[in-house]
Parts: structure tokens; sequence; C-alpha cells
């Protein structure tokens, strides 16, 4: 009993989710404000789950946080996304053997 419980709110929770931004957003939105902060949504939220899995998938976070900082380095100068890959795997094996 308790999982389909589980289940109903879960999917009641999604549902809202999608439901009220149709119901109140019927016009276009005009507000700067609230544009930008919908144009950046999906960025931060690709941050935030992103983020903590960088300085958690090897066995030494400082390996993960040295390789994160290169990849920022990286992608800030070149902005190529193949290079800032090959560049964070490098440098988190690197650092990885220290």
């Amino acid at each position: 009993m308790k999982i389909y419980l589980s289940i109903a709110i879960m999917a009641l929770t999604v549902y809202a989710v999608r439901l009220f931004p149709f119901l109140l957003l019927r016009r276009p939105v005009r507000n700067r404000f609230f544009k930008s902060f919908l144009y950046y949504v999906p960025y931060v939220t690709l941050a935030v789950m992103t983020f903590p899995a960088i300085l958690g998938a090897t066995s030494n976070p400082l390996a993960g946080a040295i390789a994160l900082a290169a990849g920022v380095a990286t992608a800030w100068f070149s902005g190529n996304l193949f290079l800032t890959a090959i560049i964070c795997c490098m440098v988190v094996f690197i650092a990885g053997l220290f």
C-alpha cells in the first residue's frame, strides 16, 4: 500500500509541475526578469546535478576538483567541448596517480 501511495504522490508532483505553467502562462512572458530567470533554469539545473558528480566520480575528490578547474579553464579559452572532455580525462587520470 505504501508503494502505491508513493507512486501516486510522485505522479501528482510531476503532473503539477507540467500543468501549472500551462495554466498560469497563457500569454507570452513580457517581464524581462522572469524571462531571464526562465532562460537560465535549465543551465542551473544541469550544473546542480553535474557538479557533485564531478567531485565524487573518483576516489579522490581533489583529483575531481583539479579536473573541474582544468575543464573550466579549457572551456573558457577554447570553447571546444571535445577538447575540454579529453583534457579533463587526462587531468583526472594524472591527478589520480599521485
